[in-house]
């Protein structure tokens, strides 16, 4: 009896000693994810609830709370313009969607440039600066880096076509051109089967003078364009010799050369009813 309570005793020491270990395990483990933790919010900073997309979603759709949600962000990194709880993409009360004007993934940011005022359509006016008109090119058969076209763009503008002399010709007719909207018709994919979709047409913020040229190259031709690097990052690009002989002026041909020819002298002779020339040489 004495040795049956003598094990009972031994048993529960051995099961009370297993289970702190187990627990100073656990407790141990769990101070160390606290401070891994700890380590990785001092790393973050502070963090600020902003609103996202939660679907991916192209130019003129429409934003309703449905759309959206908030995920935390870090302060040190907030993009200029966002939308936070203190500065909320929905006014309280007000029921009218927001427009898209810039095409954004999944979880990215809304920032107030890339959407329309509460209750405003998306229209094109909104994107143009004071002084600038907005001229739509349409594309025949897009491909290469067309595909890949998104308004925030600059593009470089080059016109094909025969000039008034008849010659077959390519030459550059603007430069870093912002593209504010790309016309892709029927693409409402996801990802990159979008983003394969072809454009039919793209518009650019340009001048007056630009339209005016604008318009009488593609009615001239045919336009194409190529993506170039933002003109605020400084890249130089070459030299380049733009012909202007498609807006009217014309090259000075020069008159044609006529080649004289050599004179020649005869001398008339008759042998019975012919009267026939023979040549001889030329005295003057």
């Amino acid at each position: 009896m004495q040795s049956m309570r003598v094990g009972v005793l031994v048993a529960g020491v051995a099961l009370a000693g297993a289970a702190v270990y187990m627990v100073q395990q656990y407790v141990g483990q769990a101070q160390a994810q606290l401070d891994r933790d700890r380590q990785t919010l001092r790393e973050i900073g502070p963090l600020e609830k902003v609103y996202v997309v939660n679907k991916s979603v192209n130019y003129g759709d429409p934003l309703t709370p449905a759309d959206v949600q908030m995920i935390y962000w870090p302060k040190s990194a907030l993009p200029e313009g966002v939308f936070t709880t203190e500065a909320p993409l929905f006014a309280e009360g007000k029921s009218d969607p927001r427009y898209v004007l810039r095409q954004m993934e999944t979880y990215e940011p809304i920032l107030a440039i890339k959407v329309t005022e509460q209750g405003e359509t998306a229209g094109l006016t909104s994107m143009l600066k004071p002084g600038q008109r907005a001229f739509a090119i349409k594309f025949g058969d897009a491909g290469g880096a067309t595909n890949m076209l998104q308004a925030g763009n600059f593009v470089d503008i080059y016109w094909t076509g025969v000039d008034v002399n008849g010659i077959d010709k390519t030459m550059l007719i603007e430069g870093s051109v912002e593209v504010i909207a790309v016309d892709r018709t029927g693409a409402k994919g996801e990802g990159a089967e979008r983003e394969a979709t072809a454009p039919k047409a793209m518009t650019v913020a340009v001048t007056q003078e630009q339209v005016a040229r604008l318009t009488q190259a593609q009615a001239s031709g045919s336009l194409s364009v190529s993506l170039v690097a933002k003109p605020d990052q400084g890249i130089a690009s070459g030299p380049v010799e733009i012909d202007t002989s498609i807006f009217g002026k014309r090259a000075e041909v020069a008159a044609p050369v006529v080649e004289e020819t050599a004179k020649v002298c005869t001398v008339r002779k008759r042998v019975g009813t012919e009267v026939i020339e023979d040549p001889i040489p030329c005295t003057n």
